[in-house]
């Protein structure tokens, strides 16, 4: 038997015999078309090379395409199982000419592999041509030999492909098999021809027109060929068997889900293992090219289906998760052809083994309530539709599910009222926010959401991304079109631009598409929590809704960005280490020049416990562990110990980001729906360069990463060299020839301060003022020029001490302002008050108030010029 794998290879290497280039498959996620949700055809990939946009270094290739066919107009999910030849997941094997051979060539090249080198029955091969391609017709005739009843003219679009109502368009030549008169079927063009005796295995496409606005317009100036062959349909064909699912590949992966679930792969369970094979291969591909599960998006068609073949799995009996147990299984089969499988089968497992876990909580009291609103209905009855969307909105049942599973009894579910629910539910959503004291302009964005849907985020794995812009926003009103000098705001169905939040900054770049638009972004930001808004200048050219772009982010700029968010998660962690699981994150900011980490402190962090945290986080960096993100609920993340941060609202699903390692395991968990490095080391160098209080309790630590930290940390070192050169000593030095100035200093200003005060207290003839007679006390009072205050009580306690008994004031004048001290000797405390006295010089003296005790009291004013005046208010009081 020729293997499934077989015949990939022996497709490749023929064209290769042909001078083809053999091409790879590209991601399912289309790089190049921003309509598409995942790749459906062979051609996709060379989209722009057939438009001539794109330019490749062959002009002849060949490939074997991974496709999905699950969401929007293509979209064969609700037939997997039940038919077969109905597919999810599907490879396309296709030849294409870009301008080089053309009809003739293209059926020479399939007759040839077809009969030649694969040994097919010509009696058991028939052909279709467009109604009015005669040259097709001419050519089939001639080179295969067929009999014109073999060769059938098709006039409907069936028989014509275009890439859209502009571009490229041409006649087809589609090749069919005929398995016996045994299978059920007509010849295509026939009344029969659904059955499935005669299947199409090759669609050859003669591109040879180009239109507008779905009309012909004119020849294309190099005709091309595109061709796609079924692998599934074709290893059918090859391996004697009508059934795609009675090939080898999905027989191996039937015969493990057999053997797990202990059920036959026949009758009653056929089209559960059958659904369960084939949405095995969807998900794995999905994974292993970067689409998590997710509720909106390329995200929720992926949990589609994984949670359609869960529920097969669960018809079969299965107890716990399944479908993470058949991984190695494709994993065996395909992995040789495609190693990005075998590269992210621990990937493919975890997700599926989380997905399933989790529905399967819910499975059960959907399906109860399933069985509860059909109890009564009969076959050909319909569920009505609010039933439909509380198994959505409650329980998770995507729609399509829903249809799976009353299918078995003929029943139908209104989809109208489905909708009638979900449109009522999105009003609910509105007026909520609008409750919630939101800016009447968000109904703007409700619009656009409501119009469009949800902006999908391209960003944790690109840095480039082709978009369709829904929507554009000019004043703060929508319009049709901007043009160069415009400042305008656009929303594009996908952008790998990150929207402001979670302290992280939007990010910058630019748009530009093939018709000469120019526009810098210069911040994005995020409308509702899922309307990604550019805020956009043009520069040059015009930008439509509905145009096709280019996005491109500022990938230094989020390099940056990068750094400094995984930088705060590792000082998270460290703080907590440090100073206890008291410290919570309060907010952030995660800019590409720094970062800004707020949390929950009662007092400042000392110099200490901040170099004991810098030196954890760059021991994490100098470990460059990875960084690893999963979905989960946040319930669960918070049970595994991740930490959730302050300001985010959570939905039903997180992603949940651990970096690093310790003792203990993964060094941090956190809940984070930002954008980080994809290992620690990418970090660099992480330098604190400040702490400080930002409210009670909360204190702020700000710090570099990477090259800004160098830099800082280089500046530092050059202005400690320039202090050396000062010094006139090393670096190393430096602390002790500072530290002996310092002293050096204290020393001079003490002894000045000492002869100051002598000099003051000398007066004019150097000799210590002596006491005056007043009303029979000894009274000193003096005038200081140019004494500081804080040398005012030393003053007055010295003259004191002098004059053994009495009362002495001084007042020190500094820069027009004045200070004033009284003390009064202990035997007088009784009969005089130092603060009364005290009042009655800073009244003078233009101040207020003054205190101390009944021996010792200080104040001042704002007039220094009166302080004669003040001396002679407290002789004055003390005269009485």
């Amino acid at each position: 038997m020729t293997s499934t794998n077989d015949i990939r290879r022996g497709f490749l290497d023929y064209f290769a015999s042909q001078g083809h280039q053999i091409v790879p498959s590209s991601p399912l996620v289309p790089q190049n078309d921003p309509t598409l949700m995942f790749v459906n055809a062979g051609m996709v990939p060379f989209k722009n090379v057939f438009t001539g946009l794109e330019s490749r270094p062959y002009s002849t290739a060949t490939s074997s395409q991974k496709c999905v066919r699950a969401g929007g107009k293509h979209n064969d999910l609700d037939n997997v199982g039940y038919t077969a030849r109905h597919h999810t997941f599907f490879e396309m094997l296709g030849n294409f000419s870009f301008g080089d051979y053309f009809k003739e060539q293209a059926i020479l090249n399939a007759w040839t592999l077809l009969t030649r080198e694969w040994g097919l029955s010509p009696d058991r091969l028939t052909v279709t041509v467009y109604h009015n391609d005669d040259q097709a017709f001419d050519l089939w005739r001639k080179i295969a030999g067929l009999p014109d009843e073999r060769i059938i003219r098709i006039a409907t679009k069936d028989n014509f492909w275009a890439m859209g109502a502009d571009g490229p368009c041409g006649p087809c030549s589609e090749i069919f098999f005929d398995h016996g008169d045994h299978i059920p079927g007509g010849p295509p063009g026939s009344p029969d021809e659904d059955g499935d005796r005669f299947v199409e295995i090759w669609n050859l496409v003669f591109m040879q027109f180009l239109q507008e606005a779905d009309s012909i317009v004119g020849d294309l100036p190099k005709p091309s060929i595109d061709t796609g062959m079924g692998l599934e349909r074709v290893a059918a064909v090859m391996q004697g068997v009508p059934d795609n699912y009675d090939t080898d590949t999905f027989k191996a992966l039937i015969a493990a889900s057999t053997a797990l679930t202990h059920t036959a792969a026949e009758g009653a369970t056929k089209a559960s293992h059958r659904v369960i094979a084939d949405h095995l291969r969807s998900a794995g591909f999905l994974v292993a090219d970067g689409v998590l599960p997710a509720n909106e998006g390329r995200g929720y068609v992926l949990r589609r289906i994984m949670r359609r073949a869960m529920r097969h799995a669960h018809l079969l009996g299965a107890k716990e998760p399944l479908m993470h147990r058949l991984v190695p299984a494709l994993v065996a089969e395909m992995g040789a052809a495609y190693p990005e499988l075998v590269r992210a089968q621990p990937l493919i497992e975890a997700t599926l083994q989380q997905e399933e876990t989790r529905f399967r909580q819910t499975l059960d009291k959907g399906l109860k309530l399933l069985d509860e609103a059909t109890a009564a209905m009969r076959p050909g009855d319909t569920l009505a539709g609010e039933t439909a969307f509380k198994l959505y909105d409650t329980f998770g049942f995507p729609y399509d599910l829903t249809e799976d599973a009353l299918r078995a009894q003929d029943l139908h579910v209104d989809r109208a009222g489905f909708d009638t629910a979900m449109a009522e539910q999105k009003r609910a959503a509105r007026a909520a926010w609008k409750g919630s004291g939101a800016k009447a302009s968000d109904d703007l964005w409700f619009d656009i959401a409501e119009e469009s849907g949800s902006t999908e985020f391209t960003g944790y794995a690109a840095d480039t991304g082709e978009g369709e812009v829904v929507a554009l926003v000019h004043d703060g009103v929508r319009v049709t079109e901007a043009g160069a000098g415009d400042t305008v705001s656009i929303v594009v169905n996908q952008t790998p631009f990150y929207g402001e939040s979670g302290g992280q900054v939007g990010d910058a770049g630019s748009i530009t598409n093939d018709a000469g638009l120019a526009a810098t972004v210069t911040d994005t930001s995020k409308q509702l929590g899922r309307v990604f808004v550019h805020h956009a200048t043009i520069d040059a050219g015009t930008l439509k809704v509905g145009d096709a772009v280019k996005l491109r982010i500022d990938v230094e700029r989020r390099s940056q960005i990068r750094a400094n968010h995984s930088a705060t998660h590792l000082l998270h962690e460290a703080l907590r280490q440090r100073l206890g699981t008291h410290v919570a994150q309060k907010g952030s900011l995660v800019a590409p020049d720094r970062l800004r980490f707020d949390v929950s402190h009662p007092v400042a962090m000392s110099a200490a416990e901040l170099a004991d945290a810098e030196l954890a986080v760059n021991a994490q960096i100098r470990g460059n562990g990875p960084v690893v993100t999963r979905l989960m609920t946040p319930d669960e993340a918070i049970e595994m110990g991740a930490m959730a941060l302050f300001g985010e609202k959570y939905g039903d699903e997180v992603r949940v980001v651990s970096m690093g390692a310790d003792a203990d395991g993964t060094y941090s968990i956190e809940l984070c729906g930002g954008t980080h490095v994809g290992a620690l080391g990418d970090i660099g160098l992480f330098k604190v360069v400040g702490e400080g209080a930002v409210s009670s309790g909360i204190r702020r630590v700000e710090a570099l990463t990477g090259e800004a930290a160098r830099s800082y940390l280089t500046a530092r070192d050059d202005k400690l060299r320039e202090a050396a050169a000062t010094l006139k000593s090393s670096p190393d030095e430096v602390p002790a020839r500072v530290a002996a100035l310092i002293e050096d200093r204290r020393r001079l200003e003490r002894e000045l301060a000492e002869a100051k005060k002598a000099l003051a207290l000398g007066g004019s003839g150097g000799a210590q003022a002596g006491p005056e007679d007043v009303g029979g006390v000894a009274f000193v009072g003096q005038v200081l020029n140019d004494f500081e205050a804080k040398g005012l009580r030393g003053a007055v306690d010295e003259a004191k001490q002098r004059i053994g008994s009495g009362i002495a004031a001084m007042v020190a004048v500094n820069d027009g302002r004045a200070s004033v001290a009284v003390g009064v000797s202990e035997d007088l405390v009784g009969r005089y008050d130092a603060v009364g006295l005290l009042r009655r010089a800073v009244a003078v003296l233009g101040g207020q108030g003054g205190g101390g005790r009944p021996d010792m009291a200080q104040g001042g004013g704002p007039d220094g010029d009166k302080a004669d005046e003040a001396v002679a208010a407290i002789r004055a009081a003390i005269a009485g």
